[in-house]
């Protein structure tokens, strides 16, 4: 995520190493280069030159303590100004009636019906909410049929109205039905267009006078950058909507939409949503963001991530089975299932200070457990509990069942003894040893 930007902010800060003070002259030269990272990310000129302006003014005249270089002060004014550009705070949506009715806007491709079930699955698990997904996008081949596909992955109900093309009668219908039936909450997938025109505005503008809701999102697809900004504009003339849903920001997004919208339409991004995981659906926090661009890691965000998987009970279990040596490769299996859930493990790698840079280069994703996952998964229930019983003749089945070597076997049993040893004698900071076993398990 913001990978380049976060580079060239980087480099611009290294204008003032070794400098003793801030002076308009070093200043003017981190700006145009701070510029030019920005504009490179396709925030737009205007957006970029008021960004820099307001930088420089509470730059110039800063009286820098002993204790900071004014490299270190320039990051801090550049991180409050990012944070600021991006809305400051963050916003949640509002759900509040008898039902809550989210409506979803966007152009076609942009993700809006990925999105809609993400949100459902969201609601449902974190809010405890009834919640009704109701199918408004007519045109698309197969859009209902994948909001059903959906709907049924997270556990959500999905109304639809075969043949029907009037998105304003299905969406009327599906609020009595919510109505009736007792839903907390509707959100509604609406259709999207290739691009902006007459008609889709007016269908759209429809929905929303019909069904009143107390949310309207608009999504976007950040890899699309300024002609983000300019979709998001175009509709909110139109929609007036809640807030904005960035997607994608796991592909080879520059930044410009994140750091840009909210300068422009003047409406918070509520949510970031990357990859196709029905989970990859976080609350977007502009401070969290622009730690994030500045090379400073979200170690906040890590952590939510990971208590959203890993509840207290499952944790004292595991506890007990670390103190009493009885921690099994099933036990190994289960917890590599968890952390796959919080996300890809670059990214979950890059929110620790630092390591984001360390790991700029190096291709890691979740398919670097298949392997572990294969050896693992082709043993019996009785030698994954006790890996000691593992012969020669075992080991060689278990090879050729997962397409691996004897010898990738070997390591894996070796490094996971190694492993069992550190964890049940970790204490204090043993955590981090543990950690980072654990990681070496991946590498092997």
């Amino acid at each position: 995520m913001f990978e380049n930007l976060i580079d060239r902010l980087e480099s611009s800060f290294k204008l003032l190493k070794g400098e003793g003070r801030i002076t308009e002259i070093n200043v003017a030269e981190t700006l145009k280069e701070i510029r030019k990272a920005l504009l490179d990310a396709d925030v737009s000129y205007k957006i970029a030159k008021n960004f820099c302006d307001d930088v420089k003014q509470k730059a110039l005249g800063q009286d820098v303590l002993k204790a900071v270089r004014p490299g270190q002060m320039m990051t801090k004014i550049v991180h409050d100004e990012l944070t600021l550009l991006m809305g400051s705070e963050a916003s949640d949506i509002s759900i509040k009636g008898n039902p809550g009715i989210v409506l979803v806007a966007g152009l076609q491709g942009s993700g809006k019906t990925t999105f809609s079930g993400k949100l459902a699955l969201n609601c449902k698990s974190k809010r405890g909410l009834k919640t009704l997904l109701v199918a408004c996008d007519v045109y698309r081949p197969a859009a209902i049929e994948q909001l059903k596909i959906l709907g049924n992955q997270v556990g959500v109900d999905v109304y639809s109205e075969e043949g029907v093309k009037d998105p304003v009668k299905i969406a009327k219908n599906a609020i009595s039905k919510a109505k009736l039936e007792g839903y907390s909450l509707v959100i509604i997938d609406t259709a999207g267009r290739l691009a902006i025109d007459e008609e889709m505005m007016q269908e759209i503008a429809a929905v929303k006078k019909a069904v009143n809701p107390t949310e309207t999102l608009f999504v976007v697809d950040s890899m699309t950058g300024q002609d983000a900004v300019e979709t998001a504009k175009t509709f909110n003339e139109r929609l007036n909507f809640d807030g904005v849903v960035l997607t994608k920001l796991d592909g080879d997004t520059r930044g410009g939409a994140a750091l840009s919208i909210k300068a422009v339409v003047n409406k918070p991004i509520k949510f970031v949503s990357s990859g196709e995981k029905m989970e990859a659906l976080d609350v977007f926090h502009p401070k969290r963001i622009a730690d994030r661009i500045l090379g400073m890691g979200d170690v906040v965000s890590l952590v939510e991530k990971a208590q959203e998987q890993f509840n207290e009970e499952e944790a004292r279990k595991l506890q007990k089975k670390l103190a009493k040596d009885q921690f099994t490769l099933s036990d190994f299996f289960s917890q590599i299932q968890q952390i796959k859930k919080m996300g890809n493990i670059k990214d979950l790698a890059s929110m620790i200070p630092g390591m984001g840079k360390m790991l700029k280069d190096v291709e890691m994703d979740n398919s670097a457990f298949k392997s572990i996952e294969a050896i693992i998964q082709s043993m019996t229930q009785v030698e994954r509990d006790n890996p000691a019983i593992l012969n020669g003749s075992r080991r060689k089945r278990i090879a050729d069942g997962s397409g691996t070597s004897i010898a990738e076997i070997n390591r894996l049993i070796k490094q996971f003894d190694d492993t069992r040893k550190m964890m049940k004698n970790m204490s204090g900071g043993g955590a981090a040893k543990a950690a980072r076993a654990m990681g070496s398990l991946r590498k092997r």
